[in-house]
């Protein structure tokens, strides 16, 4: 347990002995508890888990969407608070884990289960589910549905609790936030897993007997397949999308770190608007590509280190255009592919590479384009210093309306006020050495930029040939 820190340990041991307090009874309860009862429901467990956790590659199933808790919940539905605690433990701790050490991991999962178990049979005993699943008593069944959903939803609420309390232990994450980002994920999921396990506990008692309640597994099973392809598919984007920014960012050392940054902002603006989870994803992905295209740009345009000429400006112009025939294909993309294309699209149709104007640029464009000026503008790199995010916040809101969208900006600046932004350093240079202070004309108080003189009031230090929306 060398690696797990010290309040994570005393987290899991106060939840070990908990759970053995709680299934101890069962011992002097041996009228009460159908032993018969506990090997089957406990060998079905394991036996489901084990399968689940093997034979699916992709990462394993997280523990607040376990696939076969509805074998946990018909025990809690069967058996006395004490002995469903145990129907858990034999699955949890045989199952195999992910990362290490296993044998913390396993207790702990054992402890979390039994717990969730125990106090799930609890609520449903308090409301009288036992007596209403009572053989002798059938026509009272709808009467259990009530005790049912209580008993899912403590199942829930002690799950999540237990699982927000080891990453505030041992991954620092407060406690609050974690919990409730997983009730949310959690509740719905675990209501279904009640109404199945109430399935399952009603064919247990029936004439057909415990056999008639493996047929409610075999949708749960499938249920476990499609989920564990859905993750498959979901690594697989992700293995796509870092492939795609770990070329561009060999090419072009001006988009290390920049690319995930604009993800992240864009991600802030979008659930600013409220956007769905869905388009929150894909807009994440807008940010994370917005350059992709750079990889069609020669390396020696990209690279050049004085200024541009025209001809060499207009080639990193059709970078728009290159990531959105790379990406054409991608189909999981949706409307990223427009954000790629049209990312430089200003308001008052100056823009490129199509001049489009106001809402005739996609939305998704017009969030990528104010997180990729935020982030050029506030990041350190070996050749510029990064603008405080007050005075960025301020220079994007001086070119709302015409290079901007105003809706977009504003979202950026509460979302900002809500959230901070930590400036970040891209390591372009390894000597580690203080970058030079931007070069001022002679005569007329303007910026010297890789690409040429462009009007000081609007150069963006940050970025290496742009004005705010401007070329690459």
């Amino acid at each position: 347990m060398g690696s797990v820190p010290a309040t994570a340990r005393a987290y899991i041991l106060c939840a070990l002995l908990c759970a053995v307090a709680c299934a101890l009874p069962a011992l002097w309860q041996e009228n009460r508890v159908g032993w018969c009862v506990v090997a089957l429901l406990a060998l079905l467990y394991a036996g489901c888990e084990m399968p689940s956790r093997r034979r699916c590659p992709g990462p394993a199933l997280p523990v607040n969407a376990g696939s076969f808790f509805p074998v946990l919940l018909a025990a809690a539905f069967l058996l006395p608070p004490a002995a469903a605690a145990l129907v858990a433990v034999p699955g949890a701790a045989l199952g195999p884990v992910a990362g290490g050490p296993a044998a913390v991991r396993r207790v702990w999962r054992a402890a979390q289960l039994a717990l969730a178990t125990w106090s799930a049979a609890t609520a449903d005993a308090l409301l009288g589910g036992r007596t209403a699943l009572d053989g002798q008593h059938s026509p009272h069944f709808p009467f259990a549905l009530l005790p049912a959903a209580a008993a899912a939803v403590t199942f829930c609420l002690v799950l999540t609790v237990l699982e927000a309390g080891i990453l505030a232990a041992a991954e620092r994450q407060p406690a609050p936030t974690a919990w409730r980002g997983l009730v949310l994920r959690s509740l719905v999921p675990h209501l279904v897993h009640g109404l199945a396990g109430l399935m399952m506990a009603v064919l247990w008692t029936s004439p057909y007997g415990p056999v008639s309640a493996l047929f409610v597994l075999l949708p749960m099973y499938i249920s476990c397949w499609l989920f564990q392809q859905y993750h498959r598919e979901r690594s697989a984007h992700q293995a796509t999308i870092r492939a795609l920014v770990q070329a561009v960012d060999l090419k072009d050392r001006y988009t290390r770190g920049h690319s995930e940054r604009v993800g992240r902002a864009s991600v802030l603006i979008a659930r600013e608007l409220n956007w769905d989870e869905r388009r929150v994803e894909v807009i994440r992905f807008a940010g994370i590509l917005h350059d992709v295209g750079k990889l069609g740009v020669p390396t020696r345009v990209l690279r050049k280190e004085g200024p541009l000429t025209d001809d060499e400006r207009r080639v990193i112009q059709l970078h728009p255009e290159y990531g959105h025939e790379i990406v054409r294909g991608i189909g999981f993309l949706g409307e990223a592919r427009s954000a790629i294309l049209h990312h430089h699209e200003r308001m008052d149709g100056t823009g490129y590479p199509c001049g489009l104007a106001g809402e005739r640029i996609p939305e998704f464009a017009r969030v990528v384009a104010v997180a990729d000026a935020f982030d050029a503008m506030t990041s350190t790199r070996s050749y510029s210093r990064a603008r405080p995010v007050p005075v960025a916040l301020a220079e994007l809101r001086r070119c709302a309306g015409s290079h901007f969208d105003p809706r977009m900006v504003e979202a950026l600046v509460r979302a900002l006020e809500r959230h901070g932004w930590e400036s970040e350093v891209t390591a372009d240079d390894p000597t580690g050495q203080q970058p030079p202070k931007p070069r001022a004309g002679p005569a007329d108080g303007r910026v010297e930029g890789p690409g040429g003189a462009i009007p000081a009031q609007s150069a963006r230090v940050a970025g290496r040939t742009r004005t705010p929306g401007g070329p690459a």
